[in-house]
């Protein structure tokens, strides 16, 4: 039972994450482009700051269920089937990639939004969408790869 409630927590934050980056990039981008910059940026700003706790989360709930389904479900590292090591180094990718995000253009994006500078916010709003999308492909392969690898043989 265990093991089945770290795959649930797991499949909940992984589906937290990616299906709001996936809805941020194909759905609400593009909805909200037609918006005049001084309407389209804090409105971004408001959806990050709704969106990126939630990310948080998902993230420490990722890494927790995911550590708890190798060390109890599996033993440890030692034969462990190569999809979970590459679901793993994905999953670690994506948190490099969201931690720059946060550290750096969110940040900047926030600045220059609080000083009015719609520029250069609309310039880090654009390096965030490049990581969002990077990170909404990495979240779409490694959930094919989650759902698949055990059948791969």
């Amino acid at each position: 039972m265990s093991i089945a409630i770290a795959v649930a927590l797991h499949i909940t934050a992984a589906v937290v994450w990616v299906g709001g980056m996936f809805f941020a990039v194909l759905v609400l981008r593009p909805s909200a482009g037609a918006l005049e910059p001084g309407d389209r940026l804090p409105l971004w700003e408001r959806v990050f700051a709704r969106f990126f706790p939630w990310v948080w989360a998902s993230i420490g709930l990722l890494l927790a269920s995911g550590y708890w389904i190798i060390f109890a479900g599996k033993g440890g590292f030692t034969g462990l089937p190569i999809y979970i090591h590459l679901m793993q180094g994905i999953g670690w990718l994506m948190v490099l990639i969201y931690l720059h995000l946060w550290f750096a253009p969110y940040a900047r994006f926030k600045s220059a939004l609080a000083q009015g500078n719609l520029p250069e916010a609309a310039t880090n709003l654009n390096k965030i969408r490049w990581a969002v999308t990077a990170n909404t492909a990495f979240g779409l392969i490694n959930a094919i790869i989650g759902a698949s690898g055990r059948y791969w043989g």
